[in-house]
């Protein structure tokens, strides 16, 4: 059972934020063969719990470095890896221009297998230990990550992307077996390990009435999967999705016509609200993933923090990578930041850092529907943690030096960090 000596900071299952000095965090192998977390708080609280080990000088100690939650990524997109950083007016001509030709090449498993090793790289260097992500149309693309995810131990959840109208030659799919395909993928990789399966239509406009009417009965007939998709992310986005879908309500409302809107149900961006979408956020138990550096990057909106707290529905951050600009947990909470306080329809929100920091970890697990399971380092949950250096670059370190709060300690981090940051990544 290996026992951890350094600062820690971990979250209560109220989303409160607890940080020691002087922390210790205790990790054990379950039954399941998993490691979780035995205890975790402060040393001189705790450590005569494990005296024996002590004694013998079992500690691995890490002097001058901070013990945190893994990093949960509720939107990403692996295989926009390399369309990162691609200039475009938008949306929709960055889709047809840069992410439409790309993504024809996961046909080919050898390319996916090849992006699959970059990617998941990428996700444990900048601290994210969880992620919620898209795949091609193409089911190899789903075999390839799921294959490397489970290789790495990475707690991950993807699906196939379903897109059988509005869409080019090598991404199309056909409506009746891209429905065989998702229930195959389901049934090969739901549940393996840390592995767990999301339907995945890509956006409305991109599915016919038959495609998205055969994902929400899969929904129905495997309720324990994930569904994810994107809603409200583009002015010229819900126009078309008026003139496509003119009997729903709203955007968000054809969604929820087609079965698509439960628990473990996560929908990208969530911009173009009113509250009567808002409302069917919060009463069907759906999640927001919310997308900041993508939605500054392609000019999309902002997020409606003050909407989603006076009406209640879950939400949690992402990268959206490649529409995102960065793998960097640090970077989306900054830019989280920015929306916050500028991007309101009223009086800006400044969100605390402790709230940033949750809505990244513990917050996006209990969106996700993983709340108790990671994200908080509390007993029980499994021990995916990063360890942090505040000293990782000059700056950085005289900032931190002059934290006299666990506030101004995290902004400062969040301010100025960056991969630098993330020491290791540990996996449970």
């Amino acid at each position: 059972m290996p026992i951890y000596r350094s600062s820690l900071l971990y979250f209560d299952a109220q989303g409160a934020a607890h940080f020691e000095e002087d922390g210790l965090l205790a990790v054990a192998v379950a039954e399941d063969g998993r490691r979780r977390v035995r205890a975790a708080g402060s040393w001189a609280a705790l450590a005569g719990e494990f005296a024996t080990r002590v004694a013998a000088d079992e500690v691995v100690h890490w002097p001058g470095r901070i013990i945190a939650p893994g990093f949960i990524d509720m939107h990403i997109h692996f295989p926009q890896t390399d369309v990162i950083g691609s200039p475009a007016e938008g949306l929709l001509p960055w889709l047809e221009n840069y992410t439409f030709p790309h993504e024809s090449r996961f046909a080919d498993p050898a390319y996916a297998a090849e992006v699959t090793s970059v990617f998941l790289d990428e996700l444990l260097r900048n601290g994210v230990t969880t992620a919620l992500t898209f795949a091609t149309s193409h089911p190899a693309s789903v075999d390839a990550l799921m294959a490397g995810a489970q290789q790495r131990g990475l707690r991950l959840i993807a699906g196939k992307v379903l897109q059988d109208r509005h869409s080019p030659d090598g991404v199309r799919d056909q409506t009746q077996q891209s429905l065989i395909d998702t229930e195959a993928l389901i049934r090969r990789w739901h549940g393996q390990g840390r592995l767990g399966y999301a339907i995945t239509p890509r956006f409305a406009p991109s599915c016919s009435e038959a495609q998205l009417g055969g994902a929400g009965e899969l929904a129905a007939q495997f309720p324990d999967v994930w569904i994810q998709s994107h809603v409200a992310e583009n002015l010229d986005e819900v126009r078309w999705v008026r003139e496509l879908f003119p009997a729903a309500r709203s955007y968000l409302s054809v969604y929820d016509g087609f079965g698509l809107m439960r628990e473990r149900a996560v929908y990208a961006h969530c911009i173009h609200f009113d509250d009567e979408d808002r409302a069917l956020m919060r009463d069907t138990g759906t999640a927001a993933a919310v997308s900041p550096t993508s939605n500054l990057f392609l000019g999309s909106g902002f997020f409606d923090y003050e909407g989603a707290a006076r009406t209640g529905f879950r939400h949690g951050l992402a990268s959206d990578v490649g529409g995102g600009t960065s793998f960097s947990p640090f970077h989306t909470m900054l830019a989280a930041y920015y929306v916050g306080r500028e991007g309101q329809t009223k009086p800006g929100v400044s969100l605390s850092p402790r709230e940033l920091w949750w809505r990244h970890a513990g917050g996006a697990a209990q969106a996700l529907g993983l709340e108790g399971v990671v994200g908080t380092l509390q007993p029980g949950t499994e021990a995916d943690f990063v360890v942090l250096n505040p000293q990782a670059t000059p700056l950085l370190a005289r900032k931190t030096a002059q934290a006299e709060s666990l506030d101004e300690l995290l902004f400062a981090l969040i301010v100025l960090g960056d991969d630098r940051v993330i020491e290791r990544t540990v996996i449970a």
